[in-house]
């Protein structure tokens, strides 16, 4: 990711911190209970959060393991997962800025690295995988949560209006989010995970609610952008509508986002 490219990330999170904080989607979101029991974390464990935001997932994983760090390329995110952390007791957080791509912290350092809901604000994956696998002690785990599109690696109709739909659902998410990169797709992410070295353990997809007029207001989308959003959910392709399911009473839309959890073990260094 470029300086420019981050600097946008953190211009957009910058003044946000409260809103994600208080966000249900990742607050609550159920993935947090999922990430608990597929990692089965320890009481030895040592873990990174990347990306944390508010620091919902380092707070969720803090009570099972010897010391989480919760990491974030945007200050004022930092700040708010520290401040939650000292509210709800959490002594063993330890908020620290952290660039995903580039992370600056000793190779074969953690148990278990996490990120959810935040690799498609990066423009290199790829980067972040290598630098998740260098941090991780030989056989950690990496877990990764994030929204999908559909996508193909065939040929053929259908794996071109596939591939269409996400790269439409791409578009809708960059004109709310300058900051969004890309969703990747299934495929996309289990190519992530063997290329850089892991077993992939576990895969679970879900779908999630998402309420249009708060989705928006959540990014302080307004005016002109906002109208087409909407148009965009409204004229949606086939594809992309049997993807996101929207549902249109009167002023209110609500449509659905895939979101799939990624377990990886790191095999041996010596393997890579």
């Amino acid at each position: 990711m470029s300086q420019a490219e981050k600097r946008r990330v953190q211009q957009q999170f910058g003044n946000k911190a409260a809103a994600y904080a208080d966000s249900a989607v990742h607050a609550q979101g159920s993935s947090l209970a999922r990430l608990i029991e597929l990692t089965a974390p320890q009481a030895a464990w040592v873990v990174l959060d990347v990306a944390t935001g508010a620091g919902h997932t380092a707070h969720v994983f803090a009570p099972h393991v010897q010391r989480v760090v919760a990491s974030d390329l945007t200050p004022q995110m930092v700040l708010k997962a520290r401040e939650l952390a000292q509210q709800r007791g959490l002594g063993n957080v330890l908020a620290s800025a952290a660039d995903a791509e580039c992370l600056p912290f000793a190779p074969d350092t953690f148990d278990l690295v996490t990120c959810r809901i935040a690799p498609h604000h990066y423009s290199d994956v790829a980067a972040f995988m290598r630098e998740a696998a260098r941090v991780l002690k030989p056989g950690g785990m990496l877990a990764v949560t994030d929204n999908v599109v559909p996508g193909s690696r065939r040929s053929g109709r259908k794996a071109r209006l596939q591939q269409a739909a996400g790269q439409y659902i791409n578009a809708f998410e960059k004109l709310r989010d300058p900051s969004h990169q890309r969703f990747l797709s299934v495929i996309e992410w289990r190519e992530q995970f063997y290329n850089a070295g892991f077993v992939l353990l576990h895969e679970a997809s879900s779908k999630k609610a998402m309420d249009f007029a708060g989705y928006v207001a959540r990014s302080g989308v307004v005016g002109d952008d906002a109208i087409r959003l909407r148009a965009m959910l409204v004229q949606a392709p086939a594809a992309v509508l049997e993807f996101l399911t929207p549902v249109f009473q009167g002023d209110t839309i609500t449509f659905h986002l895939s979101e799939v959890i990624f377990i990886g073990r790191l095999a041996s260094k010596g393997q890579m």
